[in-house]
């Protein structure tokens, strides 16, 4: 068969609204009832083989500490060495298929979880990571969906991307995936980051191992299965849930690591970097370390914005799924005038945000993921609740008793140093400082020097001037900038996502510029009518 096969054109994923009445919601309560009714038994899956180790832990509910959903195997640097094996003996054969024959699997996927699919890895992410049914429809279904489509789309694009050639020479570029194999490490607030992180480097021909955080093992498990009934061969992914310091150090000490496909921590990434430059000597080659890490998200208002709009982009910035997003609003910097208009409103509408169980629909937040984060964030909480260059001005309150609730918490900061303006905290926490309205300039400076990450951030402005102004001063804190939007929320293909400074490599997932990160190019030049003489031109008699 030949021919240069196109994938049909990607469209994103259009999100359901799971309304009352809407036969998408009928299917996901089933889904959610049958699912909190059982408790599944979660295995590795290393060369296509499920693998019980017998160290085990189980896996809760955030929400509800009695709902256990899982008992997952955990696997150590013997299990990670079998899969880095698996890995690199199945990519032999997958690197040979043609490009369109590996695609076509992940399009199958992204039509499997259109349909059929689509309850089942919203419920997952539902109970196991307390997500609400909107969350989980973005995040689960739509953008995995995304990724996958436009994944097809965007090598494609890379492929087809060829030299020119002169007379008598045909150049061509072969498009080899990385030599080896990849680890992707990804992280517990999105279903869809360890489908990204673990299917494009597949999809472009490399072998993975993957490990997913314990606190999402019960979606990537179902989004494994997913990739297993669309027709991923055994052994090019390779789901190695388990022990992080052993299968890191597994990964890494393998003369076979060709990447890294991480989102996590900055602290985590800043560690396998230094793990990498000491094993340098001792790889194939040189691998490609591709990470998107932490943030300190802003929404910076001049005093022109729109009140209502700030307001809005504050509450579901900053408070859906709990804040536990790279991207959440965790900072914002407000004009003296537009605070007194919009902090009676802000504070009511936050206090007024239902918090529960996901599965009572009618819920806006719910629990964070797990003891150690509840600890982290009621800390700041406590810290700035005693200090007297703080004000929490809504929210403030929690409770473990049935699972890790926080209220929502806004946090008026009187120092733009205040610890809760510079630090990442990863919950329902957002810190505001109020300047005045004569320093917007300075306040800009603010914005771009308090912190070290430069992820997402936002501009509210009704004056185009005062918005082109900060388009250049921030041209470096953020890598996703939204001009009157919160700065959460980007859709694959529209937004690609990712940021520099201490929030990552800015790889961009969901674009073109990623998938060419885990290939390794091949010029090759074909003289069609080879030359016979050693003799230039140059060289004859004047």
């Amino acid at each position: 068969m030949s021919g240069f096969f196109r994938v049909p054109p990607p469209i994103n994923e259009p999100v359901l609204s799971y309304a009352p009445g809407t036969p998408e919601r009928a299917e996901l309560k089933a889904a959610l009832e049958r699912m909190r009714g059982e408790e599944i038994e979660i295995p590795l899956v290393i060369g296509g083989r499920e693998i019980r180790t017998g160290v085990t832990h189980p896996v809760h509910a955030p929400h509800d500490h009695g709902l256990r959903l899982a008992t997952c195997h955990e696997g150590g640097a013997e299990e990670a060495r079998r899969a880095i094996a698996n890995a690199v003996e199945a990519q032999r054969e997958w690197a040979s298929w043609r490009w369109e024959d590996r695609a076509a699997i992940f399009l199958k996927a992204a039509e499997l979880l259109s349909t059929t699919w689509r309850a089942r890895l919203n419920a997952a992410t539902m109970l196991g990571q307390s997500k609400n049914a909107y969350q989980s429809e973005i995040d689960a279904a739509c953008e995995i969906i995304d990724f996958f489509r436009f994944g097809a789309h965007f090598a494609e694009r890379v492929f087809t991307e060829q030299p020119v050639s002169e007379k008598g020479v045909w150049n061509r570029t072969d498009y080899r995936p990385l030599e080896g194999f990849v680890y992707a490490v990804s992280p517990f607030n999105f279903t869809a980051i360890g489908a990204n992180l673990a299917g494009i480097p597949a999809l472009v021909g490399c072998g993975v191992l993957w490990k997913p955080s314990r606190s999402a093992v019960l979606s990537g498990y179902h989004t494994y299965k997913l990739l297993e009934e669309a027709g991923l061969p055994p052994g090019v992914v390779n789901f190695v849930p388990g022990n992080p310091s052993a299968i890191t150090a597994a990964a890494l000490g393998s003369r076979d690591f060709a990447g890294l496909h991480f989102t996590g921590s900055t602290e985590v990434f800043q560690s396998l970097w230094r793990q990498v430059g000491n094993n340098i000597a001792s790889y194939r080659s040189y691998p490609r370390l591709v990470g998107e890490t932490g943030g300190k998200d802003f929404i910076l208002a001049h005093p022109s914005a729109d009140g209502d709009a700030v307001r809005t982009a504050i509450v579901r910035g900053a408070f859906e799924y709990q804040g536990q997003k790279c991207s959440a609003a965790s900072r914002a910097y407000l004009p003296a005038s537009l605070w007194r208009r919009i902090r009676d409103d802000l504070a009511a509408e936050t206090e007024s945000l239902p918090v529960g169980d996901p599965l009572d629909f009618r819920n806006f937040v719910h629990a964070v993921i797990d003891r150690r984060a509840f600890d982290s964030i009621t800390g700041y909480i406590a810290r700035a609740d005693a200090d007297p260059n703080a004000e929490v001005v809504a929210g403030g309150r929690y409770s473990d008793a049935d699972g890790f609730f926080i209220r929502p918490t806004i946090i008026r900061a009187h120092s733009p140093g205040h610890e809760t303006m510079c630090e990442e905290i990863f919950g329902p926490v957002i810190s505001v400082f109020v300047y005045p309205d004569a320093e917007w300039e300075r306040t800009l400076r603010l914005v771009d020097e308090t912190s070290p990450y430069a992820l997402t951030g936002a501009v509210f402005s009704q004056d185009r001037s005062r918005v082109r102004e900060a388009l250049d001063t921030l041209r470096n804190a953020a890598g996703n900038f939204y001009i009157n939007d919160k700065p959460t929320g980007a859709v694959v293909g529209q937004q690609p996502f990712g940021g520099g400074r201490a929030s990552g490599t800015n790889d961009k997932a969901g674009s073109a510029a990623n998938i060419a990160r885990w290939l390794s190019p091949r010029s090759i030049k074909e003289n069609l009518v080879p030359a016979t003489r050693y003799e230039y031109p140059y060289m004859g008699e004047a």
